[in-house]
């Protein structure tokens, strides 16, 4: 857990600059000729309903219903006891790494960050549930300014995993575990949402489930989730199944596995003595993925915001 915070503050350092450029994707604007104007909750949530019909229609290719059958009949050969211990103690592994997450010296900061931000547009904002003040358009910039860090991170670290050290190559995944739920849990608190509370632990904990299942999958996690914010009434307790991985999620695992795979595969082609091959697969391979995750939230907690304070 030490090292993921050193890595936060290191990176965090070495990215500063770069910080200062907001990468927009998630909000788009309408030009005008009084200018550059935000879109209206309307058009947000118009565009929400796109984005889910989008999910909602996707339909797997041959190949990928081949490697999650084959995935399926390998696990079927693990025996039950193993395999519900197995994920078991992989769902205990990230919820103790979202609690971690949540008490960092990093963490408190970029919280102070995103209330120093919405001050911006609202004076009187002082604690994270003043944030829900705001409306979509504004929170989404915040969040945009959020996410865009986290891309930079997660594209920093691939790049120094793509250098093909071993000890780099290990800690990988448990990284790339950590950025993303931090990414989550950022969007989270822009949104308002106190992510010290267990029921907002679990809905974010949800949300990063969903967002790394497969495309396949995804349209339906998020209906599940949208029901379970429609059918939310407190703030301490959730009140559905706290399961997060299964068979079907550990195919994202099994692309980090790849990943790495064509990362020493290609380590000693030097470029000027640089293994440019595998630092581009490797910072591609990151950035990509917490584009999506970061993506997937930014979009749930834009609706959540939608449905609890606008009533769409």
């Amino acid at each position: 857990m030490f090292l993921l915070q050193a890595f936060f503050y290191l990176i965090g350092g070495l990215l500063t600059y770069f910080s200062n450029f907001h990468i927009m994707d998630t909000i788009d604007l309408i030009v005008t000729d009084e200018g550059v104007v935000c879109l209206s909750s309307h058009q947000v949530f118009e565009q929400i309903k796109k984005w889910e019909e989008k999910q909602l229609s996707y339909e797997a290719n041959d190949f990928e219903m081949i490697y999650a059958n084959w995935l399926q009949d390998a696990f079927q050969q693990v025996s039950p006891g193993f395999k519900a211990g197995f994920f078991s103690r992989l769902d205990d592994w990230l919820f103790h790494t979202h609690a971690f997450l949540q008490g960092t010296n990093f963490q408190m900061e970029a919280r102070e960050r995103i209330l120093s931000t919405g001050r911006i547009f609202n004076e009187d904002i002082e604690e994270i549930k003043d944030m829900k003040k705001l409306n979509v358009d504004q929170l989404t910039y915040i969040a945009d300014q959020q996410t865009a860090r986290s891309r930079l991170y997660s594209f920093a670290q691939g790049g120094l995993t793509g250098t093909g050290g071993l000890f780099l190559l290990g800690l990988d995944f448990p990284l790339m575990v950590g950025m993303n739920l931090r990414a989550i849990q950022l969007v989270g608190l822009t949104y308002g949402h106190e992510m010290n509370h267990p029921s907002e632990m679990m809905i974010s904990l949800k949300v990063f489930h969903a967002a790394t299942l497969p495309a396949r999958l995804q349209g339906a996690a998020w209906e599940k989730l949208i029901n379970d914010v429609r059918n939310h009434t407190s703030s301490y307790i959730y009140e559905g199944g706290d399961e997060l991985t299964g068979v079907q999620w550990m195919e994202q695992p099994l692309k980090q596995a790849y990943k790495t795979l064509f990362i020493l595969m290609f380590r000693k082609k030097l470029i000027q003595g640089i293994p440019l091959v595998s630092v581009a697969i490797g910072a591609q391979s990151n950035y990509n993925l917490t584009k999506k995750i970061s993506q997937f939230a930014t979009k749930f907690y834009q609706y959540r915001h939608l449905i609890e304070q606008e009533g769409m």
